[in-house]
């Protein structure tokens, strides 16, 4: 069996792989839907693995493993590995779970930060505001609507501080400009009147939470050092599953786990980062210097399954926990992260969960109810490859003019 194409489309968003072989068998995954543009980055990698055995995955990606990096980059060579182990599922009639070593779970925990609430024009209105902030109380109010989900979360995660609307709506929150484009690095020095803002939000979500839902709080990055450490010993003995992304983190293509270094051994409180970093020679530090307590790669991210992997069980090695990132990796996204925690070792805590969005993608393909979340876990599906498949007269519909081709052989 040889490689015959590589197809990419943009469906909902997702850049969408399809990788085709001369026997008629294909492989399938997708990017996350906040990269519409890695399109042609993703096409670039075709010369590299048209003609090779699709199922000698290593193989093919040593040949372009060396080409990717920090996120939004390794997308592009992630998405490539994950349709080549739901082809290599295909090909030998088995679940990817069996060609990583096989399952020690039966279900896998997730978490949710990716189902999330605003609260309606009219609630918005009423809310008591510090500026255009919102309210503690409105936080809280926020967190009860995520834990009376039906999924039935055992660990739900929030945004503040720099990952979200506190830093640039609470006026005075940290000493430096504030500016408000996407995907802007704001950092600074928190002002107390901010940070005291800042706990009284998390207490709110706290007394939501109780002992029965792990709170964990996606922080950054934008923290200093001293922040980093002042907020975690604030913490301490208080539901918190880990500060998430203090220092580095979202869209910063370099680790500095020395700065970590600083802030870990001196709280209770875990810390967590990993989400940008792509390949396991870039976590070497941070698991061997012991900066983190959590590594959270995303699987669309880091270069694909088989890397993640390798880095659980490192990590594992260090006494370090694993909570993978994922929430905007759609539907095949699940797919891939259940077949991934279905193999990682006991350092596995939950990944963070992806959805259909739209939701029309449960439409277009099959077997997504086999993906279902019952007390914040899924069950692990004996089905070849990823376990679902497009339904094509029905993704067709999606296709857009230029990638009406996608589903040709």
């Amino acid at each position: 069996m040889i490689i015959k194409d590589l197809k990419v489309a943009v469906i909902g968003n997702h850049p969408v792989v399809r990788i085709t072989t001369d026997q008629g068998i294909d492989g399938i995954a997708a990017a996350e839907s906040s990269k519409p543009y890695l399109k042609p980055m993703i096409e670039f990698y075709k010369e590299f693995i048209i003609g090779k055995d699709p199922t000698d995955v290593e193989r093919v990606m040593l040949g372009i493993r060396r080409l990717g990096a920090f996120k939004p980059w390794g997308a592009a060579v992630s998405v490539i590995e994950i349709a080549l182990w739901d082809l290599a599922g295909k090909a030998a009639n088995l679940p990817i779970y069996k060609l990583l070593g096989g399952k020690v779970r039966d279900k896998v925990q997730v978490y949710n930060g990716n189902i999330r609430f605003k609260l309606s024009h009219e609630e918005y209105l009423n809310a008591s505001k510090v500026g255009d902030a919102l309210s503690p109380e409105e936080y809280g109010k926020i967190m009860k609507k995520m834990v009376d989900l039906p999924h039935k979360f055992s660990i739900i995660k929030q945004g503040i501080a720099f990952h979200g609307p506190q830093a640039i709506q609470f006026p005075n929150f940290y000493y430096g400009e504030k500016v408000n484009i996407a995907r802007h690095p704001n950092s600074g020095l928190i002002t107390q009147e901010g940070f005291n803002y800042m706990m009284d939000c998390i207490d709110a979500m706290l007394d939501v939470c109780g002992d029965k839902v792990g709170l964990a709080l996606d922080c950054g990055p934008g923290f200093t050092v001293p922040d980093a450490q002042r907020l975690a010993q604030a913490l301490e003995g208080k539901n918190i599953m880990w500060l998430e992304d203090m220092i580095t983190g979202d869209y910063t293509p370099y680790v500095l786990a020395d700065l970590y270094k600083q802030v870990t051994p001196f709280t209770t409180t875990r810390i967590h980062t990993g989400e940008q970093i792509y390949l396991r020679q870039n976590f070497v530090e941070l698991i061997e210097k012991n900066a983190v307590n959590v590594l959270g790669p995303d699987v669309a991210d880091v270069g694909g399954l088989a890397e993640m992997k390798f880095i659980a069980e490192y990590a594992d090695l260090h006494g370090i926990l694993f909570a993978p990132h994922g929430t905007l990796d759609g539907v095949l996204g699940i797919a891939a992260n259940v077949h991934l925690a279905a193999t990682l070792p006991k350092n596995y805590i939950a990944f963070e969960l992806p959805n259909a969005e739209p939701e029309w993608w449960n439409d277009i393909l099959t077997n997504t109810d086999k993906l279902k979340v019952t007390d914040s876990h899924i069950e692990v599906n004996d089905l070849p490859g990823l376990g679902v498949t497009f339904i094509e007269d029905e993704a067709k519909k999606y296709l857009k003019e230029e990638d009406k081709d996608f589903f040709e052989n």
